[in-house]
Protein backbone atom coordinates (compact mmCIF):
# COMPACT_ATOMS: atom_id res chain seq x y z
CA UNK A 1 0.00 0.00 0.00
CA UNK A 2 1.57 3.26 -1.18
CA UNK A 3 0.68 5.91 1.36
CA UNK A 4 -0.81 9.24 0.33
CA UNK A 5 1.37 11.97 1.81
CA UNK A 6 -1.07 14.48 3.26
CA UNK A 7 -0.89 18.07 4.47
CA UNK A 8 -3.46 19.79 6.70
CA UNK A 9 -3.95 23.53 6.15
CA UNK A 10 -4.97 24.29 9.75
CA UNK A 11 -4.60 22.59 13.12
CA UNK A 12 -7.50 24.16 14.97
CA UNK A 13 -10.50 22.15 16.14
CA UNK A 14 -11.19 20.75 12.69
CA UNK A 15 -7.62 19.59 12.13
CA UNK A 16 -7.23 18.14 15.59
CA UNK A 17 -10.61 16.40 15.73
CA UNK A 18 -11.91 15.59 12.26
CA UNK A 19 -8.83 15.06 10.11
CA UNK A 20 -5.53 14.24 11.81
CA UNK A 21 -6.85 11.27 13.85
CA UNK A 22 -8.24 9.54 10.76
CA UNK A 23 -5.27 10.31 8.53
CA UNK A 24 -3.03 8.86 11.25
CA UNK A 25 -5.30 5.83 11.70
CA UNK A 26 -5.72 4.88 8.02
CA UNK A 27 -2.75 2.85 6.74
CA UNK A 28 -3.13 4.38 3.30
CA UNK A 29 -2.18 7.87 4.50
CA UNK A 30 0.84 9.57 6.01
CA UNK A 31 0.34 12.77 7.97
CA UNK A 32 3.26 14.53 6.35
CA UNK A 33 2.78 18.21 7.23
CA UNK A 34 0.54 20.48 9.27
CA UNK A 35 0.22 24.25 9.04
CA UNK A 36 0.34 26.01 12.43
CA UNK A 37 1.12 29.71 12.42
CA UNK A 38 2.60 29.87 15.93
CA UNK A 39 1.98 26.72 18.00
CA UNK A 40 3.54 23.26 17.90
CA UNK A 41 0.50 21.24 18.97
CA UNK A 42 0.65 18.95 15.96
CA UNK A 43 4.29 18.10 16.68
CA UNK A 44 3.38 17.03 20.21
CA UNK A 45 0.77 14.58 18.95
CA UNK A 46 2.38 13.62 15.62
CA UNK A 47 6.16 14.09 15.98
CA UNK A 48 6.91 12.70 12.51
CA UNK A 49 4.83 15.39 10.80
CA UNK A 50 6.52 18.57 9.61
CA UNK A 51 5.06 21.79 11.03
CA UNK A 52 4.98 24.69 8.56
CA UNK A 53 4.04 28.29 9.25
CA UNK A 54 2.12 29.26 6.13
CA UNK A 55 -0.13 27.79 3.48
CA UNK A 56 2.41 28.75 0.82
CA UNK A 57 5.05 26.72 2.66
CA UNK A 58 2.67 23.77 2.81
CA UNK A 59 2.08 23.96 -0.95
CA UNK A 60 5.82 24.12 -1.61
CA UNK A 61 6.39 20.62 -0.19
CA UNK A 62 6.80 18.51 -3.33
CA UNK A 63 6.19 15.23 -1.52
CA UNK A 64 2.73 16.25 -0.33
CA UNK A 65 0.07 14.80 -2.66
CA UNK A 66 -3.12 15.75 -0.83
CA UNK A 67 -4.09 19.02 0.86
CA UNK A 68 -6.91 19.28 3.40
CA UNK A 69 -8.42 22.78 3.15
CA UNK A 70 -10.00 23.13 6.60
CA UNK A 71 -9.55 26.87 7.02
CA UNK A 72 -12.34 29.49 7.49
CA UNK A 73 -15.13 29.36 4.90
CA UNK A 74 -14.12 32.56 3.11
CA UNK A 75 -10.73 31.01 2.25
CA UNK A 76 -12.04 27.76 0.74
CA UNK A 77 -12.14 28.95 -2.85
CA UNK A 78 -8.73 30.65 -2.86
CA UNK A 79 -6.89 27.93 -0.94
CA UNK A 80 -8.43 25.07 -2.96
CA UNK A 81 -7.60 26.90 -6.19
CA UNK A 82 -3.99 27.41 -5.14
CA UNK A 83 -3.64 23.79 -4.04
CA UNK A 84 -4.98 22.51 -7.37
CA UNK A 85 -2.67 24.86 -9.26
CA UNK A 86 0.21 23.42 -7.23
CA UNK A 87 -0.70 19.95 -8.51
CA UNK A 88 -2.28 18.58 -5.33
CA UNK A 89 -5.38 16.53 -4.74
CA UNK A 90 -7.78 18.49 -2.53
CA UNK A 91 -10.31 17.83 0.22
CA UNK A 92 -12.32 20.96 1.09
CA UNK A 93 -14.25 21.37 4.33
CA UNK A 94 -17.92 22.21 4.03
CA UNK A 95 -19.29 24.50 2.77
CA UNK A 96 -17.52 23.74 -0.50
CA UNK A 97 -17.56 27.37 -1.67
CA UNK A 98 -19.64 30.49 -1.07
CA UNK A 99 -21.10 30.55 -4.59
CA UNK A 100 -21.94 28.15 -7.39
CA UNK A 101 -19.69 30.07 -9.75
CA UNK A 102 -16.69 29.61 -7.46
CA UNK A 103 -17.46 25.90 -7.24
CA UNK A 104 -17.65 25.54 -11.02
CA UNK A 105 -14.29 27.23 -11.41
CA UNK A 106 -12.65 24.82 -8.98
CA UNK A 107 -14.29 21.79 -10.61
CA UNK A 108 -13.05 22.86 -14.03
CA UNK A 109 -9.54 23.42 -12.65
CA UNK A 110 -9.48 19.99 -10.97
CA UNK A 111 -10.54 18.35 -14.23
CA UNK A 112 -7.89 20.26 -16.16
CA UNK A 113 -5.16 19.22 -13.71
CA UNK A 114 -6.44 15.65 -13.38
CA UNK A 115 -6.78 15.91 -9.60
CA UNK A 116 -9.37 14.73 -7.11
CA UNK A 117 -11.52 17.46 -5.61
CA UNK A 118 -14.01 16.41 -2.96
CA UNK A 119 -15.82 17.91 0.01
CA UNK A 120 -15.59 16.73 3.62
CA UNK A 121 -19.26 15.90 4.15
CA UNK A 122 -18.45 13.61 7.05
CA UNK A 123 -22.04 13.37 8.29
CA UNK A 124 -22.81 10.93 5.51
CA UNK A 125 -21.03 8.54 7.89
CA UNK A 126 -23.09 9.42 10.99
CA UNK A 127 -24.76 6.45 12.68
CA UNK A 128 -28.22 8.03 12.46
CA UNK A 129 -27.92 8.92 8.78
CA UNK A 130 -26.61 5.45 7.89
CA UNK A 131 -29.58 4.01 9.79
CA UNK A 132 -32.01 6.17 7.83
CA UNK A 133 -30.41 4.96 4.58
CA UNK A 134 -30.73 1.34 5.66
CA UNK A 135 -34.32 1.78 6.85
CA UNK A 136 -35.38 3.40 3.57
CA UNK A 137 -33.54 0.81 1.47
CA UNK A 138 -35.48 -1.93 3.23
CA UNK A 139 -38.78 0.00 2.93
CA UNK A 140 -39.50 -0.48 6.61
CA UNK A 141 -42.12 2.30 6.63
CA UNK A 142 -43.43 1.85 3.10
CA UNK A 143 -43.38 4.77 0.70
CA UNK A 144 -41.83 7.78 2.40
CA UNK A 145 -44.11 10.82 2.37
CA UNK A 146 -42.52 13.21 4.90
CA UNK A 147 -38.89 13.68 5.94
CA UNK A 148 -37.68 16.05 8.65
CA UNK A 149 -34.05 16.57 9.65
CA UNK A 150 -33.05 18.90 12.49
CA UNK A 151 -29.87 20.17 14.15
CA UNK A 152 -30.83 21.51 17.58
CA UNK A 153 -28.32 23.86 19.17
CA UNK A 154 -28.46 26.04 22.25
CA UNK A 155 -26.12 29.01 22.60
CA UNK A 156 -28.07 32.11 23.58
CA UNK A 157 -25.11 34.46 23.29
CA UNK A 158 -22.69 35.52 20.57
CA UNK A 159 -19.48 33.56 20.98
CA UNK A 160 -16.60 36.06 20.98
CA UNK A 161 -13.49 35.91 18.80
CA UNK A 162 -14.76 33.41 16.25
CA UNK A 163 -15.08 33.98 12.52
CA UNK A 164 -18.20 31.78 12.46
CA UNK A 165 -20.15 34.49 14.32
CA UNK A 166 -19.02 37.15 11.83
CA UNK A 167 -18.71 35.53 8.43
CA UNK A 168 -20.35 32.14 8.12
CA UNK A 169 -23.94 31.83 9.26
CA UNK A 170 -25.88 28.71 10.15
CA UNK A 171 -27.23 28.03 6.66
CA UNK A 172 -23.77 27.56 5.17
CA UNK A 173 -22.44 25.90 8.32
CA UNK A 174 -25.01 23.35 9.51
CA UNK A 175 -27.24 23.69 6.47
CA UNK A 176 -24.47 22.23 4.31
CA UNK A 177 -24.74 18.98 6.28
CA UNK A 178 -28.53 18.72 6.28
CA UNK A 179 -28.87 19.59 2.60
CA UNK A 180 -26.05 17.25 1.58
CA UNK A 181 -27.64 14.33 3.40
CA UNK A 182 -30.96 15.09 1.72
CA UNK A 183 -29.49 15.29 -1.76
CA UNK A 184 -27.59 12.05 -1.17
CA UNK A 185 -30.88 10.34 -0.33
CA UNK A 186 -33.33 11.96 -2.72
CA UNK A 187 -31.46 13.91 -5.40
CA UNK A 188 -31.78 17.58 -6.26
CA UNK A 189 -35.19 19.18 -5.59
CA UNK A 190 -37.19 21.19 -8.10
CA UNK A 191 -37.95 24.06 -5.74
CA UNK A 192 -37.08 25.58 -2.36
CA UNK A 193 -38.97 27.63 0.21
CA UNK A 194 -37.01 28.97 3.18
CA UNK A 195 -37.07 31.25 6.19
CA UNK A 196 -33.57 32.33 7.28
CA UNK A 197 -33.04 34.90 10.00
CA UNK A 198 -31.09 36.15 13.04
CA UNK A 199 -32.80 35.37 16.37
CA UNK A 200 -30.16 36.09 19.00
CA UNK A 201 -29.54 39.58 20.31
CA UNK A 202 -26.61 41.31 18.57
CA UNK A 203 -26.19 38.51 16.04
CA UNK A 204 -24.40 39.36 12.80
CA UNK A 205 -25.07 36.20 10.77
CA UNK A 206 -28.09 33.93 10.41
CA UNK A 207 -28.59 31.61 13.37
CA UNK A 208 -31.91 30.01 12.36
CA UNK A 209 -33.30 28.44 9.24
CA UNK A 210 -36.14 26.26 8.10
CA UNK A 211 -35.92 25.01 4.53
CA UNK A 212 -38.61 23.12 2.63
CA UNK A 213 -37.62 21.13 -0.46
CA UNK A 214 -40.13 19.99 -3.08
CA UNK A 215 -40.02 17.69 -6.08
CA UNK A 216 -36.80 15.83 -5.35
CA UNK A 217 -35.52 13.78 -8.27
CA UNK A 218 -35.88 10.38 -6.60
CA UNK A 219 -39.03 11.19 -4.58
CA UNK A 220 -41.09 13.83 -6.41
CA UNK A 221 -44.03 13.74 -3.98
CA UNK A 222 -41.95 13.77 -0.80
CA UNK A 223 -42.20 16.73 1.58
CA UNK A 224 -38.82 17.60 3.10
CA UNK A 225 -38.16 19.93 6.03
CA UNK A 226 -34.68 20.91 7.22
CA UNK A 227 -34.26 23.01 10.34
CA UNK A 228 -31.56 24.34 12.67
CA UNK A 229 -31.30 27.06 15.30
CA UNK A 230 -29.21 28.28 18.22
CA UNK A 231 -32.17 28.79 20.57
CA UNK A 232 -33.38 25.21 20.89
CA UNK A 233 -32.75 24.40 24.54
CA UNK A 234 -35.14 21.45 24.30
CA UNK A 235 -33.80 19.34 21.42
CA UNK A 236 -36.20 18.28 18.71
CA UNK A 237 -35.88 14.82 17.14
CA UNK A 238 -32.84 14.52 14.91
CA UNK A 239 -34.91 12.69 12.28
CA UNK A 240 -38.64 12.21 11.76
CA UNK A 241 -39.77 9.99 8.87
CA UNK A 242 -43.39 9.24 8.03
CA UNK A 243 -44.38 6.67 5.45
CA UNK A 244 -47.43 4.82 4.20
CA UNK A 245 -46.73 1.92 6.59
CA UNK A 246 -45.21 3.57 9.64
CA UNK A 247 -42.88 6.17 11.14
CA UNK A 248 -39.32 6.41 12.41
CA UNK A 249 -38.18 8.93 15.04
CA UNK A 250 -34.58 9.38 16.21
CA UNK A 251 -33.32 11.59 19.03
CA UNK A 252 -29.73 12.39 19.92
CA UNK A 253 -26.48 12.84 18.07
CA UNK A 254 -23.93 10.61 16.45
CA UNK A 255 -21.30 10.16 19.18
CA UNK A 256 -18.13 10.28 17.04
CA UNK A 257 -17.56 14.04 17.34
CA UNK A 258 -17.97 13.93 21.13
CA UNK A 259 -15.52 11.02 21.41
CA UNK A 260 -12.96 12.82 19.26
CA UNK A 261 -13.23 15.98 21.35
CA UNK A 262 -12.63 13.87 24.46
CA UNK A 263 -9.40 12.59 22.94
CA UNK A 264 -10.51 9.10 21.92
CA UNK A 265 -8.97 7.66 18.75
CA UNK A 266 -10.93 6.01 15.91
CA UNK A 267 -9.48 2.61 16.88
CA UNK A 268 -11.31 2.75 20.23
CA UNK A 269 -13.33 -0.48 20.79
CA UNK A 270 -16.99 -0.11 19.79
CA UNK A 271 -16.22 3.12 17.93
CA UNK A 272 -19.41 4.66 16.50
CA UNK A 273 -21.72 2.03 17.99
CA UNK A 274 -24.87 3.29 19.72
CA UNK A 275 -26.35 1.57 22.75
CA UNK A 276 -29.93 0.35 22.64
CA UNK A 277 -31.19 3.32 24.63
CA UNK A 278 -29.77 5.59 21.91
CA UNK A 279 -31.58 3.81 19.07
CA UNK A 280 -34.53 5.41 17.33
CA UNK A 281 -38.14 4.26 17.43
CA UNK A 282 -39.87 2.41 14.61
CA UNK A 283 -43.67 2.62 14.84
CA UNK A 284 -45.74 0.49 12.46
CA UNK A 285 -49.10 -1.26 12.61
CA UNK A 286 -47.26 -4.15 14.28
CA UNK A 287 -46.28 -1.93 17.21
CA UNK A 288 -43.62 0.47 18.45
CA UNK A 289 -40.10 -0.92 18.88
CA UNK A 290 -36.49 0.22 19.09
CA UNK A 291 -34.75 0.14 15.71
CA UNK A 292 -31.03 -0.81 15.81
CA UNK A 293 -28.65 1.91 14.67
CA UNK A 294 -25.95 1.35 12.11
CA UNK A 295 -22.35 1.92 13.16
CA UNK A 296 -21.02 5.44 12.61
CA UNK A 297 -17.71 5.54 10.76
CA UNK A 298 -15.97 8.78 9.77
CA UNK A 299 -12.97 6.71 8.70
CA UNK A 300 -15.15 5.68 5.76
CA UNK A 301 -14.64 9.13 4.27
CA UNK A 302 -10.87 8.71 4.15
CA UNK A 303 -11.19 5.17 2.83
CA UNK A 304 -13.21 6.64 -0.04
CA UNK A 305 -10.53 9.31 -0.62
CA UNK A 306 -7.83 6.63 -0.71
CA UNK A 307 -9.75 4.48 -3.19
CA UNK A 308 -10.39 7.51 -5.39
CA UNK A 309 -6.77 8.69 -5.54
CA UNK A 310 -5.05 5.31 -5.73
CA UNK A 311 -7.61 3.24 -7.67
CA UNK A 312 -9.73 5.80 -9.50
CA UNK A 313 -12.89 4.75 -7.70
CA UNK A 314 -15.59 7.46 -7.93
CA UNK A 315 -16.09 9.23 -4.60
CA UNK A 316 -19.59 10.05 -3.47
CA UNK A 317 -18.63 13.47 -2.08
CA UNK A 318 -17.08 14.54 -5.38
CA UNK A 319 -17.24 18.32 -5.70
CA UNK A 320 -19.36 18.01 -8.86
CA UNK A 321 -22.10 16.40 -6.75
CA UNK A 322 -21.71 18.56 -3.66
CA UNK A 323 -21.95 21.70 -5.80
CA UNK A 324 -25.73 21.08 -5.75
CA UNK A 325 -25.65 21.81 -2.01
CA UNK A 326 -24.39 25.34 -2.72
CA UNK A 327 -27.04 25.72 -5.41
CA UNK A 328 -29.77 24.85 -2.88
CA UNK A 329 -28.30 27.26 -0.29
CA UNK A 330 -28.29 30.09 -2.82
CA UNK A 331 -31.91 29.32 -3.69
CA UNK A 332 -32.85 29.18 0.01
CA UNK A 333 -31.25 32.58 0.63
CA UNK A 334 -33.15 34.02 -2.33
CA UNK A 335 -36.40 32.41 -1.19
CA UNK A 336 -36.05 33.87 2.31
CA UNK A 337 -35.27 37.32 0.93
CA UNK A 338 -38.16 37.32 -1.56
CA UNK A 339 -40.51 35.34 0.70
CA UNK A 340 -41.55 33.02 -2.09
CA UNK A 341 -40.84 29.60 -3.56
CA UNK A 342 -37.73 29.54 -5.77
CA UNK A 343 -37.38 26.99 -8.56
CA UNK A 344 -34.02 25.42 -9.30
Amino acid sequence: MTQIKTGIASYGLSGQVFHAPFIAEHQGFELTAVCERSNMLAHERYPDATVVRSFDELLSLDNVELIIVNTPDVTHFDFARRALEAGKHVVVEKPFTNTVEEGKELIDLAAKRGKMLCVYQNRRWDADFLTVKELLANKRIGRLVEFESVFSRYRNYIQPDTWKEREAGMTYNLGSHLIDQCLALFGQPESVFADITIMRDDGLVDDYFIIHLFGSAKAPDLRITLKAGYLMCEPEPRFILHGTEGSYVKYGWDKQEALLKQGFAPDTPDWGIETEDEWGWLHTESGRTKYPSQRGNYLGFYEAVYQCIRNGTPIETDAREVLHVIRVIEAAKESSRLKKIVRL
